[in-house]
């Protein structure tokens, strides 16, 4: 079982970022997924989830209106599209897999929000 997250980097406030999560494995279309992400020196929180069946998401308070999870089925893929970032969004984000009590987490990928 593999989760490889990729696309984190330094970007300015305001600007974009698409993090990529790749899946191989396990049977991918069956679990829920979700990104997580860990601040320096703060709790791991949950940013962003999307279901197996209908694809709906929800998302953190603090990033609604900003971010958009997605997933491509076919090709093992999640997504976050993160805009009008802010420094606060400077963490580790983690992609994770799970279905009722299996649990898969990448190994993270960091993004640094600062001009």
């Amino acid at each position: 079982v593999q989760l490889v997250e990729s696309g984190g980097g330094l970007v300015q406030p305001g600007g974009s970022l698409r993090l990529s999560c790749a899946a191989s494995g396990f049977t991918f279309s069956s679990y829920a997924m979700s990104w997580y992400r860990q601040a320096p020196g703060k709790e791991r929180e949950l940013v962003a989830a999307i279901n197996s069946a209908s694809g709906s998401t929800n998302y953190a308070d603090s990033v609604k209106g900003r971010f958009t999870m997605s997933r491509d089925n076919a090709k093992n893929m999640v997504y976050l599209q993160m805009n009008s970032l802010k420094p606060e969004d400077t963490a580790v984000y983690y992609c994770r897999a799970f279905l009722v009590t299996v649990n898969y987490w990448g190994k993270g990928t960091l993004v640094t929000v600062s001009s």
